[in-house]
This record gives C-alpha cells, structure tokens and sequence, in this order.
C-alpha cells in the first residue's frame, strides 16, 4: 500500500471496517436506531407519566388493566427505590440517550470517537437485555402482561441486533491498536479519538475503500 492509499484508507469517511462489507456508523445504519429509540422513548415517557400520576390510567389494548398492575407492582416499586425515579422513566432516559448518541459523531466515529461508540454500545446493550428480563419478570413474578412493556422490550432487542456491528468494529480496531504496539497511551489517546500516525496507519489496513468512492 502506497502512501496516498495509506492516508485515503485512513481518512476516507465510508471506509468499510472488518468484517463487515458496509459501513456500520453510516447514517443508513444510525438513522433507523434514532427512530426506534425516540418511539420507545415516547411509549417509556407515557408509562412514566402514569407512574408518577399525572395521568389516571394506562393505556393497554391487549391485556387492559394489567399494564397498570404491572406499573404499579412490587418490582416496580422496588425499581425506583434503586434508581430513585420510576422505571419507566429511568428506561425513556436511556432511549433518549440511545437516540442523542446515536445522532452524535461522523460516518467514521469507530475510528475517531471509540469513546462515543463504547459509550453507546453501553447505554443500548445492557438496556436490550434488562428489558427483555423485566418482560419475563412480569409473567413469572408479577402475574401480569403489559403490552407496551412488550413493545419496549421488542423494540430493546432489535436496537441490539442493529447496534452492535458498530460497537463489535470499534472494539476490534482497538484491539488491533493493542496488538501491533503494545502501547497503553496510544491506546488511550486512539480511544478517545487523539489522531496519531501510527493509529491512522492501523486503521488504513482495517479497511476498503467502496469501489464508487
């Protein structure tokens, strides 16, 4: 690789990252994560302003006055004892977020804003699986279904599935960083996004370039 396809593959925006044959911080790909979130954020705000009573009642077409019991049950109110707002609000706050970072940093964040990613990949993930428990909570400890609980958790599970190929290139970059230099500053400098030559020389090998680029 010659110099002038060196500083192109360490520069070039849509650059494709291993291994995946599209771009994963593409707006194409963020865009839609955006969307989902800010509906399950609205779905999570409604449920909070029931919690909090400042509306009388929940909304549920499926189960009716279920979605209230499990609002109003035991696990929920030990939930916001731990979290010091109800659950529901504490879950609209990590949408909120899931969407503000989604929103946040270029097509090539992976490279120049790992932080940004890992951050993301944090608020997304985790938030994924405890929804997807709180769902299976209701059922077994509970004893009621809240079915825009079930319309959170789904919406939880496919912003993990849509989410994590960025976070999985991130982590595999850095790791390449670790592994051709055995440096901890370069890795916490790449890591925050401080551009090296070094760092962009890794990072020219990790990709291809689109062929209508």
């Amino acid at each position: 690789m010659n110099s002038d396809q060196q500083d192109t593959g360490a520069s070039h925006l849509e650059a494709i990252p291993q291994p995946w044959s599209y771009n994963p911080s593409a707006w194409r790909q963020r865009i839609p994560i955006c969307i989902l979130a800010m509906v399950a954020f609205f779905i999570a705000t409604y449920m909070g302003l029931y919690q909090w009573r400042l509306i009388g009642s929940a909304w549920d077409p499926v189960f009716g006055r279920q979605t209230e019991s499990v609002l109003d049950s035991d696990v929920s109110e030990r939930m916001r004892r731990w979290f010091l707002v109800p659950d529901a609000v504490f879950g609209a706050i990590a949408y909120l977020g899931d969407a503000i970072f989604g929103l946040a940093g270029s097509t090539r964040r992976w490279q120049y804003r790992p932080w940004l990613v890992v951050i993301f990949g944090i608020d997304v993930i985790p938030l994924g699986i405890v929804s997807a428990v709180l769902v299976v909570l209701q059922g077994t400890v509970v004893g009621s279904w809240c079915f825009l609980c079930v319309v959170t958790a789904v919406i939880s599970l496919i912003l993990v599935f849509m989410a994590y190929d960025e976070v999985w290139s991130c982590l595999l970059y850095l790791r390449r960083v670790w592994r051709e230099t055995r440096d901890p500053n370069l890795l916490w400098k790449t890591f925050c996004g401080r551009r090296s030559q070094e760092a962009d020389r890794i990072a020219a090998g990790f990709v291809t370039i689109p062929e209508n680029s």
